[in-house]
């Protein structure tokens, strides 16, 4: 009998000594397969999993506006064996729309690390003669309300991207909601909206094209993708700044050490130049962060959209 509780106590010891990780993970993804996150999540993930010597199994958990897969995440074990690709959407601009999250964004969380963002090309029909940001916001003042912008819906970034520049330059411009991005770029090509906010991945042909004139982007900086536009920032707007961020989020308590290692991996595969330039073909810029700074620009971020939603008066359907 004595032995018997020896090898029970010694298999327990053992199973807790056991080094992390000793099974895969997994990383679920707020949205459908084949989209932007998915291809992100994908091809971070199988860097990862090299990695951490298990693999990153990639839970897709879309519908509800990211809702379904955020809750999940927050509520699975803190054991470092699951975490999310988190985006602007499911952590800093849905609690601004909708106050009855079944989650917090920041006490459910562990922000591990910035891994990518994708920044907006403010783009016009060829017809509206303004060929700058400056020149826009000066048209716009002279015509409150008679210009217009398409979204891919409402609540969406780039529908808050308008939103902001609607407050920051104090100009009257109507929002048009879509069911997606492409029947609003669509319609912006076609020149029955003036103005939209799209992925400078997606915009990039129109603008080289000449079916659509690009003003400036979104993000911090200029886009390798679109290098010789400015940032709405230097064109007059200083502090403008959206983009389509992606970081990797695990529930709270997760263990000081599981972090740190967690976070060495993500930052590591982001330094790799292979997958630099696969994200530079999706128009992504790669990022890296310790969960420290992340934490602190999840926190700016969360109160940056909550003024925008406030301002514009949106309120969740």
């Amino acid at each position: 009998m004595r032995l018997f509780f020896a090898v029970v106590a010694f298999a327990a010891t053992a199973a807790v000594a056991q080094p992390y990780p000793s099974k895969p993970t997994r990383m679920i993804v707020p949205y459908p397969p084949g989209g932007s996150a998915d291809i992100l999540a994908r091809a971070i993930g199988a860097k990862v999993g090299e990695g951490l010597g298990q693999p990153v199994v990639i839970d897709n958990r879309p519908g509800a506006g990211t809702i379904i897969g955020t809750e999940a995440t927050a509520k699975a074990a803190p054991d470092g064996y699951t975490f999310m690709l988190g985006t602007v959407s499911s952590h800093a601009i849905n609690p601004a729309l909708n106050p009855k999250l079944p989650f917090d964004p920041v006490k459910d969380f562990t922000p591990l690390a910035l891994v990518a963002s994708i920044p907006f090309a403010m783009i016009v029909h060829p017809s509206v003669p303004a060929k700058s940001v400056r020149e826009f916001v000066a048209l716009a003042k002279s015509k409150p309300g008679q210009l217009n912008y398409s979204s891919a819906g409402n609540g969406t970034s780039n529908h808050l991207a308008g939103e902001l520049l609607k407050s920051m330059a104090g100009i009257n411009i109507v929002h048009v909601p879509y069911k997606g991005s492409a029947p609003a770029l669509n319609d912006l090509i076609a020149g029955q909206v003036s103005l939209m906010f799209d992925l400078v991945l997606t915009a990039a042909p129109h603008i080289k094209s000449g079916a659509a004139r690009g003003l400036a982007v979104t993000g911090a900086q200029r886009s390798a993708v679109l290098p010789d536009l400015p940032t709405v920032a230097e064109s007059g707007l200083p502090g403008y700044e959206v983009s389509a961020w992606f970081g990797i989020f695990a529930p709270a308590g997760l263990p000081q050490p599981v972090a740190k290692r967690l976070n060495a991996e993500f930052v590591k595969v982001m330094r790799e130049p292979d997958l630099k330039q696969r994200l530079a073909s999706l128009g992504a810029d790669p990022l890296t962060s310790t969960p420290e700074e992340f934490s602190t620009y999840l926190r700016s971020e969360i109160d940056k959209w909550a003024k925008v939603v406030k301002a514009s008066g949106m309120k969740v359907d």
